[in-house]
């Protein structure tokens, strides 16, 4: 089997109307690319891709995969309408469920979508996929001897055996435990790269979205409300709406006190807690802010830490304790301001943190972040 499949990328525009429902969605994946759409449920990522696949048809816009045009309609322009039915776009499509065929082995399962079944080049085909997502030795099992991880990559194979010209993921992973997720996630990462096929995937984790796209679309209520590197979009968002639903854990409402452009900082102050943030341009001394901390980004400690570089201190009490695999999320209660904080089981255990323990939490201004709502 080849290493690269020669795929072009996918683009489009379109809009969907379902009911009281409407979507806008533009997209740009290239080959060898993972294009996130990321949002809540009910967003909209779905139709998305039943959309792409000719599943949905949209009321107007224009769908191309591998320089093909599937789908083009634009009643104010004098242009032939394009039509493509999904089993000729060369699209494959993975869901949660999988949609394995019980009565199959692996092998027959991921052969299923070739012509001939029982040639020398679908052998080869079929086992090149078997040691890239690490099937070996599950030839010749059925779907109920499998493991939920190695139904997924059963799965994945399947969907990549015809060699598409663009993968559709909808939230594949979702019924996998984390540790699944990441085993999953990776080979599907590595499998792409070499194919060099594109990849539009849904999913509404964080997490899975910062470890497999290379572009994320936030989509909320039909619409994309952001987009960019997945860092850039997911971790220190600027916008409050997408803060929020990309689950940005303290959302602090403050006043900018002082500016410190030698320092490349500012202060801003709730009542008597101070923060020192990143210097922003158009704040001035007196206004209004909204700064967004990620509860990863925070410290627990017993105490204050001499000689830290973190500028940012504050002591409270432990208010809630929540697990949050992998690990728990801790609320403090620092003087009637709250903040929410992620560690891990044994630093849970290690500090002996309980409901009324005092501690510390402590922050680096780079981990906070200005909203503009």
């Amino acid at each position: 089997m080849s290493d690269r499949q020669h795929c072009g990328g996918a683009s489009g525009r379109f809009a969907v109307n379902l009911g009281g429902f409407r979507l806008e969605l533009a997209f740009e994946v290239d080959a060898g690319q993972i294009l996130v759409l990321f949002g809540p449920s009910g967003a909209g990522k779905t139709t998305a891709l039943r959309t792409i696949a000719g599943l949905v048809r949209p009321d107007a816009g224009r769908i191309v995969i591998a320089g093909r045009t599937v789908y083009a309609e634009d009643q104010s322009r004098d242009e032939p309408q394009v039509w493509v039915e999904p089993h000729h776009r060369g699209v494959g499509y993975v869901t949660q469920q999988n949609h394995l065929f019980p009565h199959l082995t692996v092998r027959q399962n991921i052969a299923y979508g070739l012509k001939e079944r029982r040639s020398a080049a679908t052998r080869q085909r079929v086992m090149g996929l078997v040691e890239r997502l690490r099937l070996d030795g599950l030839e010749d099992r059925r779907v109920w001897q499998l493991s939920g991880g190695q139904q997924q990559r059963a799965a994945l194979a399947r969907a990549l055996a015809p060699s598409p010209h663009l993968l559709l993921l909808d939230e594949p992973f979702a019924a996998l435990d984390m540790e699944l997720r990441r085993d999953v996630g990776s080979q599907l990462r590595a499998t792409i790269r070499q194919l060099n096929v594109p990849v539009v995937l849904v999913t509404h984790s964080r997490e899975e979205a910062l470890a497999l796209g290379d572009d994320v679309q936030i989509i909320d209520a039909g619409v994309t409300v952001a987009s960019g590197p997945p860092l850039t979009a997911l971790e220190q968002p600027g916008r409050g709406r997408v803060a929020r639903l990309v689950g940005v854990e303290n959302l602090l409402e403050m006043r900018v006190t002082a500016r410190r452009p030698q320092d490349g900082t500012m202060v801003c102050a709730a009542g008597e807690h101070l923060l020192e943030t990143p210097l922003a341009d158009g704040c001035a001394v007196g206004d209004p802010v909204t700064v967004g901390i990620r509860a990863s980004d925070i410290i627990l400690a017993s105490g204050p830490l001499p000689q830290s570089s973190a500028r940012n201190t504050w002591a409270g009490v432990v208010s809630a304790v929540t697990p949050r695999p992998p690990g728990y999320e801790v609320t403090l209660d620092c003087d009637g301001a709250g903040l929410r904080c992620h560690i891990t089981g044994t630093s849970l255990e290690a500090m002996g943190i309980a409901i009324g323990l005092p501690v510390w939490a402590i922050f680096k201004a780079s981990s906070c972040f200005l909203l503009n709502e």
